[in-house]
């Protein structure tokens, strides 16, 4: 039970090892794969895997649970479900059950932005096949996948105003992390320091300042997602395609 067990002895994770550039190359080819076959991916036969996916993350995730009561490792400052990922994987469940356009149009923002960055610099101890390792990407990968689904299959599309929930969304929770990263001495968002490995937040200036740094990065990464994704590029070339040639 070794790869159930609390030590990482014999599954050390190591950033852009083999294990972790195979992961990188499963984000893109099944993304590809969604692009390439999204007119498949429109039948309403789909249903069934979406609600067996949301089940599937329900169970991986109380299994992770369960593997830090089992291992003595479930502490208040670091498990609660509050780091931005855990949040998506959440609105990801909500989204795949529910289908509904808000949850959509702040996950699109969430998983592109952050479980995307957790992808290219997790913040993981345990390598292939530790039980952890799965779960950490299976989540995130499942995260970023959902939302690219909704987009190219099912046809969700943000407008300027996601933007915006998204900004209100963030910054109405964040004053209620800090407060319970104070009660329970935890860093949950990164709210209290940077992590102690690399990430994103090195070039963006010392404690408190990169917080505002990250808001200010945020609505710019927001800003380029939106021009990406957003209704208007579908329709300016349906738009073009019904113009005479003179």
């Amino acid at each position: 039970m070794e790869w159930f067990g609390g030590s990482n002895k014999n599954y050390d994770f190591q950033l852009f090892s083999v294990s972790h550039f195979s992961i990188i190359f499963i984000l893109i080819l099944v993304s590809a794969c969604i692009f390439l076959y999204s007119d498949k991916l429109k039948a309403e036969k789909w249903r069934r895997t979406e609600i067996g996916i949301a089940i599937s993350l329900i169970i991986i995730e109380t299994t992770y649970h369960l593997w830090m009561f089992v291992n003595d490792s479930w502490n208040v400052s670091y498990a609660l479900p509050l780091e931005l990922c855990s949040i998506s994987l959440i609105l990801t469940v909500l989204l795949l059950l529910t289908r509904k356009k808000i949850i959509y149009e702040i996950l699109l923002f969430t998983a592109l932005l952050g479980a995307s960055q957790a992808i290219f610099t997790p913040l993981l101890n345990y390598d292939f096949p530790h039980f952890r390792f799965f779960h950490f990407f299976y989540t995130h990968l499942i995260i970023i996948w959902v939302p690219l689904y909704f987009t190219w299959a099912k046809g969700y599309r943000p407008s300027i105003w996601s933007v915006v929930k998204l900004f209100v969304f963030l910054n109405v929770l964040m004053p209620i992390i800090m407060f319970i990263n104070r009660l329970v001495d935890g860093n949950y968002m990164f709210l209290s320091h940077k992590p102690s490995s690399a990430s994103l937040l090195d070039v963006l200036g010392p404690y408190p300042w990169y917080i505002l740094s990250m808001e200010g990065l945020l609505i710019s990464l927001s800003l380029i997602l939106w021009l990406i994704f957003r209704e208007k590029a579908a329709k300016d070339t349906e738009v073009a395609r019904e113009l005479p040639i003179r």
